[in-house]
């Protein structure tokens, strides 16, 4: 019984510490206390993040590094609840309104500094973050589908407990995470990560096709990761 109080008690105060993420980026307070565990790195990128697209945006830069801190040594289902739960407070704007473009794939650190994008850049921040969490890329996909009830392409983040699993789904429309077979109003196109590329069968985990390098978005979001880390 205590230890079930206890688990609660860390869930729920993790929760608060997002409550109060939430009312900062809304009142445009100050990040200050969003520093502590944050390295000079990523203290120094928010405050050039800051410069370029104002105050908020340098408080999503730090509440997300922060987020990442503290899922450090936790679950992995916490992990992927903590990512799915931040980046999902993020606002849903699309590409041509956003960026002039048809189709843009953004940087985790462009969607934050914007404060949006679509389902593309929720995605692939969600990505990046599990990755840095240390969660293995062969458990993770970028799943291209269509939302049957929109009647349009959308992206969603799968992942694999393991290599013969149902994945769970983690996305921006829905969003709490579910098994894949609970999400029938999504149907698979392709799916990728960091090394390759799959196409969709009717069963199974797709069909191998090559590396992701083939995706000229992909390849492109990661040069532009990379500069703007650097």
């Amino acid at each position: 019984m205590t230890r079930h109080l206890g688990r609660f008690y860390l869930v729920f105060a993790r929760r608060i510490q997002l409550v109060m993420i939430v009312c900062s980026l809304m009142v445009g307070g100050s990040a200050s206390y969003l520093i502590a565990d944050v390295s000079q790195k990523y203290i120094n990128l928010a405050k050039r993040i800051g410069a370029q697209y104002g105050n908020r945006a340098e408080l999503r830069i730090m509440a997300w590094r922060r987020t990442v801190e503290e899922s450090r040594g936790l679950s992995v289902s916490q992990q992927l609840q903590n990512v799915n739960n931040f980046f999902n407070m993020l606002r849903f704007v699309n590409d041509q309104e956003h960026w002039g473009k048809n189709d843009y794939w953004a940087t985790p650190i462009e969607f934050l500094a914007t404060g949006g994008g679509d389902c593309e850049d929720f995605t692939i921040a969600k990505y990046f973050a599990l990755r840095e969490l240390g969660v293995p890329d062969d458990k993770l996909r970028l799943v291209y589908v269509k939302a049957l009830r929109l009647n349009q392409h959308h992206m969603v983040l799968a992942y694999y407990h393991t290599p013969t699993s149902v994945p769970v789904i983690l996305d921006n429309l829905d969003k709490t995470i579910k098994p894949a077979i609970q999400r029938n109003d999504l149907l698979p196109i392709y799916s990728f990560n960091a090394e390759n590329l799959w196409l969709a069968k009717e069963k199974g985990r797709g069909q191998l096709v090559g590396g992701s390098s083939r995706l000229s978005l992909w390849t492109d979001l990661n040069n532009r990761l990379t500069d703007l880390e650097g």
